[in-house]
């Protein structure tokens, strides 16, 4: 049975990644069932948003994104802002996955900022929320974000990992705090104790399928990769908002409209 009480949204994950995309009827019914009922589908790379665009067009509770991720900033051709803005015009959309990341090693750290601050100039322009990735980069983000003009649809940060003390000065630039099934492992000592200061009104969830996974306690995925590895999908959402908003002291319906109210406030008319 469909589940109708609270209803979700996961608000960062990567549909388009193959092992979702084999079996994409059976994770969205899944999801269904869990009561989760959008899905913000973020690209990553340019050869990536094509299929992103193909299933917002194929299910309208997909919301899409489409971004560089700073991994991927070095492979970027010579007409990737062009072909960005192009997907952008296509539909309502937001821009993301972008970032800076000082965690994956061999990344070039000049290239991620151009294309970072070049995606951030296109958000204003075109007033779209944007999607942040930031790993062990807050100092540096910090500073971009202090000499960049406030973006007018601000921010999500996802599966945020940052200080508690960079809550109040992101939040001041717009900035909504999104959080995965791993703010649930008791070993992420940083990470749950920012949860607890996030404003309820800036708090959203996540699941970052199929990538980051729940404490192994929570896992009720089928999906494996190719070598047999773990992965995770939406409807393992049920389980972060149940760790949540055990981990807030909030009650779980609470909880969960709270969420989806910042969430229709953060995406605006993208959210139909």
């Amino acid at each position: 049975m469909v589940a109708t009480e609270p209803s979700l949204i996961d608000c960062h994950l990567h549909l388009q990644d193959p092992v979702l995309l084999g079996v994409l009827d059976e994770v969205l019914a899944r999801a269904a069932e869990a009561g989760v009922e959008r899905f913000v589908c973020n690209g990553s790379c340019e050869s990536d948003w094509p299929e992103v665009a193909s299933l917002a067009r194929r299910d309208a509770r997909i919301i899409p994104c489409f971004g560089l991720h700073p991994w991927y900033a070095g492979e970027r051709s010579g007409r990737w802002l062009d072909e960005l803005e192009r997907h952008l015009s296509l539909m309502p959309s937001g821009l993301g996955e972008i970032g800076l990341d000082k965690w994956k090693e061999g990344l070039d750290e000049a290239a991620q900022e151009e294309v970072f601050r070049k995606q951030f100039d296109l958000a204003s322009r075109l007033q779209r929320p944007v999607m942040v990735h930031c790993v062990r980069a807050w100092g540096w983000l910090m500073d971009v974000l202090g000499s960049s003009p406030p973006l007018p649809r601000g921010m999500l940060i996802h599966a945020f990992g940052g200080a508690a003390e960079l809550i109040r000065p992101l939040a001041d630039r717009g900035a909504y705090f999104s959080f995965a099934g791993d703010v649930l492992d008791e070993a992420k000592a940083r990470k749950r104790a920012s949860l607890q200061d996030v404003p309820l009104d800036r708090l959203l969830l996540e699941t970052d399928a199929p990538d980051i996974l729940l404490p192994r306690a929570y896992r009720r995925s089928p999906i494996r990769d190719e070598k047999g590895k773990e992965k995770s999908e939406p409807s393992d959402l049920r389980e972060v908002l149940r760790g949540v908003a055990r981990l807030r002291r909030e009650p779980e319906e609470k909880l969960a409209g709270a969420v989806r109210d910042n969430a229709r406030r953060f995406l605006g008319d993208l959210w139909t």
